[in-house]
């Protein structure tokens, strides 16, 4: 049996005008390791292709990042964007299990186009050949197992998601608002009214600027190993980043030791996707595409953390040079003007937020553990080798 003989590509066009930005899927904006989608940054005009809920949409730019939606609502996708529907014979939510495997996109890969940007060949993934429980009831069991998983991760995303809103919400309350402040005196700055103490000054006065290097791809002896080579794929998503796609060996760290960040660095992508924060927990690198703050004071990581995802767009608008590329380079990013509160002020409010970035974090670490059992699991039980019980 081939994947043909269960589901089929979804043709239908429509207008982008017949939805929102909230509806609308492109590869940009799918989430790579299987993490489902967020809101895109842009929306274009035109026709796209249509969706309705339960096809599984997969990016089929650069298919190893493994770029996998089940759609929970109609919308519309992008052209790079295959949408897949279920044929009778089989349960939707078992076909996206079984196209979430890590071997389905290997094989992709197994057919691409294209090696700087491969893309899959859209007949070969319909000739992937498959053997599946013929039963429906069968494939249901087999996906509520993966499912009780996913539904966990996605409850983690969501707790991560109102932990990130009440962080922000401290952070405008203190730093935009100044309402802990507001029986003090307050100066004129550049930046307008400000407590006294405070000052305005740039990125630079607040830790020290990496923009990070990607080491020689030639010499093999640099990757492989076990140190993290962050690149933008690797945050979408993510307030930590613990792991990445690519890793650099001990050699390959010291080929660029300067580039070298230490843990609970901000790392902020400059280049092309902008305005992405995270930040790292082991000493890592990453790629030319990111400017990371290694903070001069433990107590400002999270108010600059804070105050780069309030002013997203303004990084975005410096970016816009005159090029399709958005790029904000070290010495901009370096000069980026900022309120610089006191020092007491700043250790007032990391004590207030180190417990919810804390909670995130391990929410977040939680949530690769089912990841990785789930991921076990997945071609267990679409191999038979383990029996999906009632």
């Amino acid at each position: 049996m081939e994947l043909q003989d269960i589901c089929s590509y979804v043709k239908t066009k429509v207008e982008t005008s017949n939805y929102s930005i909230e509806d609308y899927i492109s590869t940009e904006n799918m989430l790579p390791e299987k993490g489902g989608i967020t809101v895109a940054s842009s929306f274009p005009s035109g026709k796209v292709t249509e969706f309705q809920e339960n096809d599984i949409l997969i990016s089929n730019i650069r298919p190893y990042f493994k770029k996998i939606w089940k759609a929970d609502r109609r919308g519309c996708c992008s052209n790079d964007v295959l949408c897949i529907r279920a044929n009778n014979n089989v349960d939707a939510e078992f076909l996206y299990y079984l196209l979430s495997q890590d071997l389905f996109f290997a094989y992709v890969m197994s057919g691409a186009n294209g090696s700087k940007m491969p893309r899959g060949d859209k007949q070969q993934i319909m000739n992937w050949e498959i053997e599946i429980p013929s039963e429906k009831e069968d494939q249901r069991r087999i996906a509520s197992i993966l499912s009780s998983l996913n539904r966990k991760i996605e409850l983690n995303n969501k707790i991560n998601a109102d932990l990130e809103e009440m962080a922000q919400a401290i952070f405008k309350n203190w730093f935009v608002d100044f309402e802990p402040f507001k029986d003090g005196k307050f100066v004129d700055s550049e930046l307008g009214m400000i407590p006294e103490g405070w000052k305005v000054g740039s990125l630079r006065d607040m830790g020290t600027i990496v923009c990070g290097k990607t080491p020689s791809k030639a010499n093999s002896n640099y990757y492989g190993g076990n140190i993290p080579f962050i690149k933008i794929p690797d945050m979408h998503g993510n307030v930590f980043v613990e792991i990445s796609e690519d890793r650099l060996t001990e050699q390959g760290s010291l080929s660029q030791i300067k580039k070298l960040i230490p843990p609970y660095s901000l790392m902020v992508s400059c280049i092309a996707t902008v305005g992405l924060v995270s930040i790292n927990t082991k000493p890592s690198h990453t790629n030319q595409q990111i400017n990371t703050i290694i903070p001069y004071s433990k107590s400002a990581l999270f108010y600059l953390y804070q105050h780069i995802k309030n002013n997203e767009e303004h990084l975005k608008n410096m970016g816009r040079g005159g090029t399709t590329t958005l790029n904000v380079n070290t010495k901009s990013f370096s000069n980026i003007r900022l309120l610089i509160p006191s020092e007491i002020a700043l250790l007032q409010f990391h004590e207030i937020v180190e417990g919810i970035f804390k909670k995130i974090e391990l929410n977040m670490q939680e949530s690769r553990t089912l990841s990785l059992l789930r991921d076990t699991l997945l071609p267990r039980l679409m191999s038979g080798e383990l029996e999906a019980q009632e």
